[in-house]
């Protein structure tokens, strides 16, 4: 990777965390978590712009700023870097275009793997008394289902104006 590639990563990464950030002030609460869609289109478009790692680290540190800055919760973490990992690592196998793969997995990352790792987040990190291990599965799937067609429909229109091949040599 040339340095002028590394700096646009960076760049873009900086650009979508701070868009996840921001976004997270669109949020809903679901069954004691809060729900935050945005986050789950940006680990999609991090998938495609970026890559796994780009998009783990991405997921991270939006899920650390939420929290320093107190816009979210500690289940913000497995929520989003399981999902990002999952789609980014579906995207980058596949180059998935349609996207519908890539959406999947980020929902099946963050709803599923997610929901079940907020399960001890809460349980052990945070004091919670979650009602049983599944508790966090459906209000992560609704949050990562609102995010992920967000994206997918945002994408598309990347596509279908050319947008998105002149950005794909970045990841």
């Amino acid at each position: 990777m040339n340095q002028n590639n590394g700096t646009k990563k960076l760049a873009m990464a900086v650009v979508l965390t701070a868009l996840a950030v921001a976004g997270s002030l669109i949020s809903f609460p679901a069954a004691g978590s809060k729900c935050a869609p945005v986050q789950h289109m940006i680990n999609v478009l991090a998938a495609v712009f970026l890559g796994p790692w780009w998009s783990v680290g991405i997921a991270f540190g939006a899920s650390l700023l939420r929290n320093m800055l107190g816009l979210g919760s500690l289940m913000a973490f497995p929520g989003s870097m399981c999902g990002a990992l999952l789609c980014a690592l579906a995207y980058w196998k596949t180059k998935s275009i349609p996207l519908t793969l890539t959406c999947i997995a980020e929902a099946f990352g963050t709803g599923i793997l997610g929901g079940i790792s907020a399960y001890p987040v809460a349980r052990f990190l945070m004091g919670a008394e979650p009602a049983g291990l599944f508790i966090f599965v459906i209000p992560f799937l609704i949050s990562t289902t609102a995010g992920s067609i967000l994206a997918y429909t945002f994408i598309t229109i990347l596509e279908k104006s050319q947008v998105l091949s002149r950005t794909q040599g970045m990841g």
